[in-house]
Parts: structure tokens; sequence; C-alpha cells
């Protein structure tokens, strides 16, 4: 069973020292929760970037071949009107719609993946009934860490590193 525990530190300087005491140690280092951005502390938790790009990317695309695809259908082939002469099948005038639709679906599921990444809307978590944790905009940091082996363990290595408090996270 892998118990988690959320550490409180004063400074940032701490809660990045203890990471690198955490990781040395075996044990996983989840997430940090800082009033403002630490440089390098993603790369020290090991997280992967989200791939919101790749979504946005894709979604795009996708629709923009859509959206040219019922264009050049609806031209072609269900209703060819011979209009001046010129072919039905004539690409220039069918880049207008599946630009705009594109950069719509682009931006919508931007939105989408980045709600995804965030894992929102997400009313309640185990962590804001922990005691402080509101803090961690204003003046605190906090690291949650995991351990599969021996929680007590973890607790001595928090506490050593220089965490003020550390408190057990309840799961359901």
């Amino acid at each position: 069973m892998t118990v988690k525990l959320l550490a409180e530190f004063v400074d940032g300087e701490t809660l990045r020292s203890a990471l690198v005491r955490v990781r040395s140690t075996g044990h996983a280092a989840l997430d940090a929760f800082t009033p403002y951005p630490i440089e390098g502390l993603d790369e020290r938790l090991g997280q992967e970037r989200p791939r919101i790009r790749l979504a946005m990317l894709v979604g795009g695309l996708a629709s923009a071949a859509f959206a040219y695809g019922l264009q050049w259908y609806s031209a072609v082939i269900d209703y060819p009107i011979n209009s001046g002469g010129r072919p039905l099948n004539s690409w220039q005038v069918f880049l207008l719609v599946p630009f705009e639709v594109g950069i719509f679906a682009a931006a919508l599921a931007g939105v989408l993946a980045f709600l995804w990444s965030c894992r929102l809307p997400r009313l309640h978590d185990a962590l804001f009934e922990i005691p402080g944790f509101e803090r961690a905009t204003q003046d605190r940091y906090f690291l949650l860490t995991a351990s599969g082996i021996s929680p007590n363990d973890l607790r001595a290595v928090l506490t050593g590193a220089g965490a003020v408090a550390v408190t057990e996270l309840r799961s359901p």
C-alpha cells in the first residue's frame, strides 16, 4: 500500500534540497506546491510536459481536413455547378473556411487538453482538507511524496530535510 505524505517547508531552497534527498533515498516525489515558480523544480520532479500542443495540432488539422473535404464533396460530387467555366475542384476557393475552422478547433482542443492535463474541473481534493494548505499560494512550500516501503522512513527523511510539518494524506 502506498502512503502519501505532504511536507511543509518555509522557503523554496529547503524544498529543493528536500526534493533531492527524497529522490536519492528511493522515494517518489509526486508534486510540489509553491506560491511562485521555482526554476528547475519541474525537471527535478521528473514530470513530463503536457501534450497540449499535440492535441491542438491534431484537432486543428483534422477539423480543417474535414471542412475541406466537406466543401470539396458538396462542390464536386453532390451539387456540381459550373460557374464561369472553372474546374469543379478548384482548391483555392475552398481554403478560407478550413483555415478558420482549423484555428477554432485547435483553440478548442487546446483548452480541453489543458483542462484534462490539470484534472479539472475538480471540485474536491484530499489536499484541501489539510490545515494550512491554503498558504501554498501565499508563503509556504509543500512537497507531496509517496512511499510504498516505509512511510516512517520517508517521514524521517522529510523532517531531517527541514520540513516544518509532515501530514499523511488520507485517500478514499
